[in-house]
C-alpha cells in the first residue's frame, strides 16, 4: 500500500474548483454586464462560462471518485 502525503491527493480537487470558481465568475459577469453598461456580453465571456463551470464540476466528481475507500 502506497502511502501518500496529504497535499498530493488535493491538487485535483484545488484545480477543479479554481476551475468552477473562474466558470462562476463569469456566469455572474455576464449579467452584470448588461446591469452596469447596457451592452450585450462579449461571446467570450459566454464561452468560459459554458466550458469552465462544468469542466470543474466533472473533475471534482472525478477527485470524489478517485480518492473514495474501495471494497475489499
Amino acid at each position: 500500500m502506497a502511502d501518500q502525503t496529504p497535499g498530493n491527493g488535493t491538487t485535483l480537487l484545488r484545480i477543479s474548483l479554481a476551475i468552477f470558481a473562474i466558470g462562476l465568475v463569469a456566469i455572474v459577469a455576464i449579467f452584470a454586464v448588461p446591469a452596469l453598461s447596457g451592452d450585450d456580453p462579449p461571446l467570450w465571456l459566454y464561452l468560459t462560462a459554458m466550458i469552465f463551470s462544468p469542466l470543474g464540476f466533472v473533475l471534482a466528481i472525478v477527485f470524489a471518485l478517485l480518492s473514495g475507500r474501495r471494497a475489499r
